[in-house]
């Protein structure tokens, strides 16, 4: 994809719509909104890398309740023409075939290389990647089973839902001390997989979300890991304007919710 002058390629992750409960989810999902509504007119793509819910399972013919403004305005971007891709994070791994049928939004499991104007980028959520976590690993295969989704199905959506959510609030990786502290790049292991991955190709930019902290680190002269934090704490994105990828931060307007 080449983009024309004025145009910008954006990038957000790690929403946790949902989370840690209705009333603070609605006002992050009007700020969020707000934001996609004022790129929508220089946005040649948008990228959504993850974890844009805090739980989300698709039965066959049922979806979780809410998130009707997100869905909306992602609907009415991409009706304009507007290319949305998604990425699922750990949090929303169960996606399936709803985004690609209702909304034209490809979803995509694995990261994906892409080149925009010459630069060469490696995108994905980053959940698994790199050297250790050897527990979340063993987890994601769990979750990802098709036994274990299809026994998962047989539950009641009201039954289910309530109790993967129950969960997922708890998980760290809203709250945990570790998503906030940076130890050195050397201890990042995102950072560890982008060097691996430079021996295997060069790339201009490592995009990904779920470490819930900003981040932007040199791997060479021309390479760069960006991490794009979240909309929990940061409201923090990238955008790309066909030269260089830089990390910004949104001002939320005020709402009354």
């Amino acid at each position: 994809m080449n983009i024309d002058s004025g145009q910008k390629i954006y990038f957000a992750s790690d929403n946790h719509l949902g989370a840690p409960n209705r009333k603070a989810s609605a006002k992050r999902e009007r700020h969020f909104v707000d934001w996609l509504d004022t790129i929508k007119d220089d946005a040649a793509a948008i990228f959504l890398l993850g974890d844009l819910f805090d739980f989300w399972f698709e039965y066959k013919t049922v979806v979780p309740k809410g998130f009707t403004r997100t869905l909306g305005k992602l609907a009415e971007l991409s009706d304009r023409g507007i290319p949305i891709y998604f990425f699922v994070g750990n949090h929303d791994l169960w996606m399936n075939s709803y985004f690609n049928e209702e909304l034209n939004i490809p979803v995509y499991t694995e990261p994906q290389e892409f080149e925009f104007n010459g630069k060469q980028f490696l995108i994905g959520h980053g959940d698994g990647l790199g050297p250790g976590d050897r527990g979340y690993k063993f987890m994601k295969k769990i979750f990802t089973n098709r036994i274990c989704k299809w026994l998962f199905r047989w539950l009641h959506p009201d039954i289910g839902v309530r109790i993967a959510q129950y969960f997922s609030v708890k998980s760290k990786l809203i709250s945990g001390d570790h998503d906030v502290e940076f130890n050195g790049a050397e201890n990042e292991w995102l950072y560890q997989y982008a060097k691996d991955k430079l021996k295997e190709k060069d790339f201009n930019y490592f995009v990904f979300g779920h470490r819930h902290l900003p981040l932007e680190i040199p791997l060479n002269d021309h390479s760069q890991y960006i991490n794009l934090g979240d909309w929990v704490s940061y409201y923090t994105y990238a955008e790309f304007d066909g030269e260089l990828l830089t990390l910004k931060n949104w001002k939320p307007k005020s709402h009354s919710i």
